[in-house]
């Protein structure tokens, strides 16, 4: 029997069209050298930027530099066991975290594991660590004000939900003790907390964990820590895990953020740590050259979303430490001019016991009476300039004794505003209390009153508004305003209780 060859083709064409096979093509490549947290690896000629690498131990890095016959990664966990000759994989992926409700009220780590001993996070949802940040398309602008329940950053320094404001100063001058406030002020609004400690003491975090937990703030709030004993890498990543897992809630859920990152002094230290070992050629302060572009890529997915996005927002509260006071260094200049404005506290008025240390002439907010209630943008609108002519004229007045009228006026007023503006930490004050206390200080009523007695007269004032004048009270938080009917109304109720206080005072002398 004869077979045709083009009958033969044809069976053999249709059999290939039908075979299908599943090959799994793997980018597989060898350590050649491993050291310190970074290895050199070869064969990895596919592997992308930032990519996720998985050793042959289980752990797993990041692809840092992409040279011509290798690659350069930064290994997330412990490196003892990896060693030359160990297979690297690529895993086509980024770093990704745990993301979700379940992540309120725990510590983890910068992978976004649990290290708070109180089980497993049981999440299906997982953000990348690294996205691009929502254009202006996608915005709307900072309306909303952030309260942190210090008098004088909620009146001179405002900060906006969707903002990012730089906390910037030398150690031990409040900086942190500034943000765990502004957390514990957060308790009772909608606004939720990410707090990420880059570089620090684990005795540190555990003590800003019990803070936190004993003010009733851990509720609402997630603690990303990456301690000082981890590799540099770790601390690297922490700050974008922070963002990643606030931006679960503003952008699936709506809600309004606030991320602290504390601090990014450490981050870009392990940063330039990374980049020396890796190779990579050092800048100014030995700093590579992309470490502008280190935190502009961070700080610029905080936003105010636009009402087509959900309208949720993400505040970034970044904090710097100087050096003896000096804001012209590399990494606190950056954050500068990354930021919509700092808060600089100053370590000669924390030691002099003005506490917060604002330094009013180098704090701004460009963001300003935007993220203000109507009623202490009228009431705060004479304290910043009252504040800053007392500094001046405080500094001069050392230097001679003869002063006229109006100087010795404004120095005490800038002396009683000074005193009014001072808070204890963990005592942030409701946004009535500030404004009743600023419409004090700025409208001459508290003149008269001794400087060591101001902060008892306020308290006594405002309790007494509570007692006995709620009507005050309802009416300013109708619509937070103070209108003239309204400021008529604190007036009388002042000079009632200055009569009253002064009474008072009287009978206590003449029993004395």
């Amino acid at each position: 029997m004869s077979v045709r060859i083009d009958e033969v083709s044809s069976i053999l064409r249709q059999q290939l069209e039908r075979y299908q096979v599943e090959i799994d093509v793997d980018n597989v490549g060898t350590v050649i050298e491993v050291a310190d947290g970074v290895a050199l690896v070869h064969g990895l000629g596919d592997a992308m930027a930032g990519e996720l690498l998985q050793f042959s131990t289980g752990v797993y890095g990041i692809a840092f530099n992409l040279e011509t016959d290798a690659v350069g990664a930064v290994i997330l966990g412990h490196f003892a066991d990896i060693k030359s000759g160990d297979e690297v994989r690529t895993t086509g992926q980024i770093v990704e975290v745990p993301a979700g409700e379940e992540m309120l009220g725990r510590v983890v780590n910068s992978l976004g594991m649990p290290i708070d001993g109180e089980g497993g996070i049981e999440t299906d949802q997982n953000r990348p660590i690294e996205i691009k940040a929502p254009g202006v398309i996608y915005r709307q602008s900072v309306n909303t004000p952030l309260q942190t329940g210090w008098k004088a950053i909620d009146a001179m320094i405002p900060i906006g939900r969707g903002q990012r404001e730089l906390i910037i100063g030398d150690r031990q001058t409040g900086k942190t003790a500034l943000v765990l406030d502004t957390i514990i002020n957060q308790k009772d609004s909608d606004v939720i907390c990410v707090y990420v400690a880059v570089g620090q003491k684990a005795s540190t975090v555990a003590s800003v964990v019990d803070t936190l937990k004993r003010h009733g703030a851990m509720d609402h709030t997630i603690v990303v820590s990456a301690t000082a004993s981890q590799p540099a890498p770790q601390l690297y990543i922490a700050p974008y895990t922070g963002c990643a897992i606030g931006e679960h809630f503003m952008y699936e859920h709506n809600r309004d953020v606030l991320v602290i990152y504390d601090d990014l002094t450490k981050h870009a230290w392990a940063y330039r740590e990374m980049s020396l070992l890796m190779r990579r050629p050092p800048g100014r302060e030995a700093f590579p050259g992309d470490i502008f572009y280190l935190h502009s890529r961070l700080l610029e997915r905080a936003a105010k979303l636009s009402d087509d996005m959900g309208a949720g927002s993400l505040t970034a509260l970044p904090i710097v430490e100087t050096h003896g006071g000096d804001i012209s260094a590399y990494i606190p200049t950056n954050l500068i001019s990354i930021t919509d404005g700092q808060i600089f506290l100053e370590a000669d008025l924390f030691h002099a016991g003005v506490r917060p240390a604002v330094d009013v002439g180098r704090s701004v907010s460009r963001v300003g009476s935007a993220a203000q209630v109507p009623a202490m943008k009228r009431v705060a609108g004479r304290l910043r300039l009252d504040l800053s002519q007392y500094r001046e004229l405080e500094a001069f007045a050392q230097f001679g004794s003869d002063l006229d009228r109006a100087t010795q006026a404004r120095l005490a007023r800038g002396e009683r505003v000074t005193e009014v503006l001072k808070q204890g930490e963990r005592e942030p004050a409701a946004v009535e209390d500030q404004v009743l206390s600023i419409y004090m200080a700025v409208n001459g009523w508290l003149d008269e009153i001794p400087v060591e007695k101001v902060q008892a007269y306020v308290d006594a004032f405002i309790q007494h508004v509570y007692d006995n004048r709620a009507e005050i009270l309802d009416s300013l938080r109708e619509e937070w305003k103070i209108t003239d009917a309204l400021a008529a109304e604190l007036d009388a109720a002042l000079e009632a209780f200055g009569e009253e206080d002064d009474g008072v005072q009287r009978g206590a002398q003449s029993a004395s």
